[in-house]
């Protein structure tokens, strides 16, 4: 694995240069992060919207869904 500084590093990444010869994905993880499957109906044009807004803020459909439940979630336990 090559090595580089963290500077270099995000200049790579922000350019949309390949980046794995300076990762070492055997160590790679994410923290509290156990998935469940879940199926969810909802009628077409929520489901045409809901991916227009993903494709609009350049996100999979279910990375919006996700944040929007977290973002309604914490704004809950904030009292709001």
């Amino acid at each position: 694995m090559k090595t580089i500084t963290a500077e270099e590093l995000d200049k790579k990444f922000d350019d949309g240069e390949d980046i794995s010869d300076y990762v070492d994905w055997s160590k790679a993880t994410r923290p509290g992060l156990a998935l469940v499957h879940v199926d969810l109906d909802l009628p077409a044009g929520v489901l045409s919207d809901l991916d227009r807004e993903a494709m609009r803020l350049g996100l999979t459909r279910q990375s919006l869904v996700t944040r929007w439940l977290r973002e309604r979630l914490e704004a809950g336990r904030q009292g709001k």
